[in-house]
């Protein structure tokens, strides 16, 4: 599964504000809901109840918070550069400025294993958390995650 697959452009956010995780949830969960034509409040619930069986905070400031939605034909992924990090209860105690939200489709448990595995093998690659913290925008951002070369006039020193 390629992350340009389950991560399109405009699903790509930096510089997010959020005060909180719960904020930081809503946050993501407005944004997809635009993207997919879907209710927020759905995407927030299953994000929600995901969350509330442990934290999808797991270390090096990234979160992966996931759900299942019925009517989704595929697993979707959105990633959000917090503007400041928020406690997200990891299990290292950092605090998250990386939140990477993936929807599955309600009835493909495989599916969403792989994808989810995929995120998390990707955001642990080596350099890849800090090449992303100084992308200078969105578009960076997509380009490291995607593994298309960047464009260094684009980097933030």
């Amino acid at each position: 599964m390629d992350l340009g697959d389950l991560i399109s452009p405009a699903a790509v956010w930096a510089d997010v504000a959020a005060a909180s995780r719960r904020d930081a949830l809503r946050a993501a969960a407005r944004r997809m809901a635009r993207r997919l034509w879907t209710s927020a409040r759905a995407i927030e619930t299953a994000l929600l109840d995901r969350e509330a069986l442990g934290s999808t905070g797991f270390g090096g400031g990234v979160a992966i918070p996931h759900g299942r939605l019925p009517g989704l034909e595929r697993p979707v992924a959105g990633v959000l550069r917090l503007a400041r990090p928020v406690d997200f209860d990891s299990f290292d105690g950092q605090p998250v400025w990386l939140v990477v939200v993936l929807l599955s489709p309600e009835r493909e448990a495989g599916q969403h294993l792989k994808a989810l595995a995929r995120l998390s093998r990707a955001v642990r690659a080596p350099g890849v958390r800090e090449r992303i913290r100084g992308a200078a925008d969105a578009a960076a951002i997509h380009a490291i995650l995607a593994g298309r070369p960047e464009d260094p006039a684009r980097q933030v020193a």
